[in-house]
């Protein structure tokens, strides 16, 4: 029966031992490789990993489905959730583990409801600063993007419809579920993202090693007043059509035989640099 917490609200709280109990259905198998074969979590679903990361996507206004929870957590994931009308599946360690296909070292994972994604024009309102993931396909290198847009002033993200997705547990867990603070949405096609960006007065800044690219110190010191900053995938950086409808192409000057960074890294360092300009 659900239990009553005149603090905390209504919580139900189901304690489960059976590791094939199909309450646990929306948990199964979550090593990377099973979540890279599919384009989304069935069901419209994600998975949100540790209570700090649950807590960001619950004041976010995400909505959880259940959380499977370790019996040394239950106070933390009741704090976050005791307003919910939502199942909590207690569960010893080693069925966490059967379950998941992994160590559950933070104790606590849940399946949220997706959030139905702003418009591009939506997400731009307001924003000074935005960055453009094109074709990021690594769930680490996004995460770790959303952690530094969310650490270094950027006021929005665009995903390409090629970019891995930033609600995939890796990206959030890497993220330290910054995904949830940052405004971001997926864009449609490049043209109407850049339509859109010029309309609302953004320069596209593409992130290249081109000759006739300036450098991002050179940049900075003649800054327009909003920035769309374009980076390119691990492999074959930026395409051809991101270049060429790019109003700047801007590079990071580089020394000791290096010629670039790693996707994320460099989203950091020019972050940094234009939002202290």
């Amino acid at each position: 029966m659900p239990a009553r917490d005149g603090r905390l609200g209504l919580v139900d709280l189901q304690r489960v031992t059976n590791p094939d109990d199909r309450r646990l259905d929306d948990y199964r198998a979550l090593t990377d490789t099973a979540l890279r074969t599919v384009t989304d979590p069935a069901g419209g679903l994600y998975i949100a990993e540790s209570t700090k990361v649950i807590a960001r996507a619950v004041a976010a206004g995400h909505r959880p489905r259940s959380v499977l929870v370790q019996e040394r957590r239950v106070d933390d994931i009741r704090a976050i959730v005791g307003d919910l009308d939502v199942p909590v599946y207690i569960v010893p360690d080693e069925v966490a583990e059967s379950v998941t296909g992994f160590a559950v070292h933070r104790g606590t994972i849940a399946s949220m409801h997706r959030p139905q994604l702003p418009t591009v024009r939506e997400v731009l309102e307001g924003a000074r600063l935005v960055l453009i993931l094109e074709n990021v396909g690594d769930h680490t290198n996004v995460g770790a993007a959303f952690r530094a847009a969310a650490g270094l002033g950027a006021d929005a993200v665009l995903v390409s419809p090629g970019g891995a997705d930033p609600l995939y547990r890796r990206s959030v867990r890497v993220s330290m579920g910054t995904v949830f603070q940052v405004p971001w949405t997926r864009i449609a096609d490049w043209e109407s993202a850049v339509a859109d960006l010029h309309a609302a007065g953004f320069d596209v800044a593409a992130l290249a090693l081109r000759d006739d690219a300036v450098t991002l110190d050179a940049y900075v010191a003649d800054r327009p007043e909003r920035v769309a900053l374009v980076m390119g995938s691990e492999g074959d950086g930026l395409s051809r059509t991101a270049l060429d409808s790019a109003d700047t192409v801007v590079t990071i000057p580089m020394s000791g035989g290096v010629d670039s960074l790693n996707v994320a890294s460099a989203a950091a360092v020019a972050l940094w640099a234009l939002s202290t300009s």
